[in-house]
């Protein structure tokens, strides 16, 4: 799959905004028939395009008060630290994305909590024994602006 035509956008935008359509609704809203709007779906599962179908779930309701972005700096940026800290990350639940930066840090985090208490337990108790943690900055989300129902979920492009 090395370009996508209308009818893959408009899939793709309305799976986004409702991943629980079925094949029939689906096929009828982007006006393909069932057949080859299921094969195209297919097709966009098996290029990468779609990576999974996701709940939306909102934090608040289940406790999670407490959105930070965190910014760690490492001590040594070789391959083995660096690989070493990633997948140390990645095992950690409370980090909902973790980005590569440019810029002061090496790694920005963004991290959830139930409240500034636990997330400063969490803090010392995991973020600072990280393998190579040099400098660590901690900043607190006062209030959703934008946010998509799950994140980090990218538009899909309304134009070819």
């Amino acid at each position: 799959m090395n370009q996508l035509d209308k009818f893959d956008l408009a899939i793709l935008t309305h799976l986004q905004a409702d991943g629980r359509l079925t094949n029939a609704e689906l096929a009828q809203r982007v006006g393909l028939s069932a057949a080859p709007c299921w094969r195209r779906v297919r097709a966009l599962e098996a290029a990468g395009y779609i990576l999974g179908y996701h709940a939306a779930i909102d934090r608040h309701k289940i406790g999670l008060g407490v959105l930070a972005f965190v910014r760690i700096d490492a001590e040594i940026s070789s391959g083995a630290r660096t690989r070493e800290m990633e997948e140390a990350i990645r095992a950690i639940p409370e980090v909902v994305t973790c980005h590569y930066i440019s810029g002061k840090g090496m790694f920005e985090l963004q991290v959830v909590a139930k409240n500034l208490e636990s997330f400063s337990q969490f803090t010392r108790r995991v973020l600072l024994n990280l393998p190579n943690v040099k400098d660590m900055h901690t900043s607190f989300s006062l209030g959703e602006v934008k946010a998509s129902p799950v994140w980090p979920m990218p538009p899909v492009p309304t134009g070819l």
